[in-house]
Order: C-alpha cells, then sequence, then structure tokens
C-alpha cells in the first residue's frame, strides 16, 4: 500500500472525523443535552418521509375509489367525497361511499330506465 492511497483514504475519512471530534469535545464538556438534541433533530429528518410515505399510501388506499360511469360504464379512478366528470361521456360523478352517482341538483329526480321486451301478438 503506498502513501498516497493511505492519503486517498484519509481525505474520504477526514469530515467524519471532524463530525465526530466535536460531538466528543461538546459531549466532554458537559454539552450532552446539545448532543442528545442534536442527534434527535437529525434522527427526526430521517425518519419523517419515511412516516410520510407509508401515511400518504395509507390515506390513498382509503380514499381513491375505482368504478364504472353510472351512465356510459367507461371505469376510471377518483377521489371519495369528490366531484368530477367522466373521461368518456363528459357526465358529471360525484363520488360517495366508494361509489359512483350521477351528479344531480337539489330539486331534480333522477330516473333509471329500464328496457322491457315487446311481445308479439302471436304468441
Amino acid at each position: 500500500m503506498s502513501l498516497k492511497s493511505f492519503q486517498l483514504n484519509l481525505v474520504n475519512l477526514r469530515p467524519w472525523l471532524t463530525v465526530l471530534a466535536v460531538f466528543w469535545l461538546l459531549a466532554s464538556l458537559g454539552l450532552g443535552w446539545l448532543v442528545n438534541s442534536l442527534l434527535i433533530i437529525f434522527g427526526l429528518l430521517l425518519l419523517a418521509p419515511v412516516i410520510a410515505f407509508f401515511g400518504f399510501r395509507w390515506w390513498l388506499q382509503r380514499n381513491l375509489v375505482t368504478d364504472q360511469c353510472p351512465v356510459c360504464g367507461y371505469e376510471f379512478t377518483g377521489l371519495n367525497n369528490s366531484q368530477l366528470q367522466c373521461a368518456n361521456c363528459g357526465e358529471r360523478i360525484l363520488v360517495q361511499n366508494g361509489h359512483f352517482r350521477r351528479f344531480t341538483p337539489d330539486g331534480t329526480i333522477d330516473v333509471t330506465a329500464i328496457e322491457v321486451p315487446a311481445k308479439s301478438l302471436e304468441d
């Protein structure tokens, strides 16, 4: 092992050794509370994105609804308790309780039509 490669390894370790020396100096002076608070802040900074990621996934699983448009049958996704527009037919849709339904203003009666087969007179 040559001297130059040893020097290159020390150059990579220098910042970490400096941080370690500063923490050791603060702890030896009776400022352990400062070291502990810095470590807690650093730990929270590392944990906060992980907790936020899993929290967002949990919220998304509870509020993301996949259903079919009640008018045209096109399947798409929307957020629970929101209004959106069908990408296929343009109908305004209300998302409630995990299902899509047509948005009807107050005073409007929404009727669902059914097809009745016609019987011929010869039957």
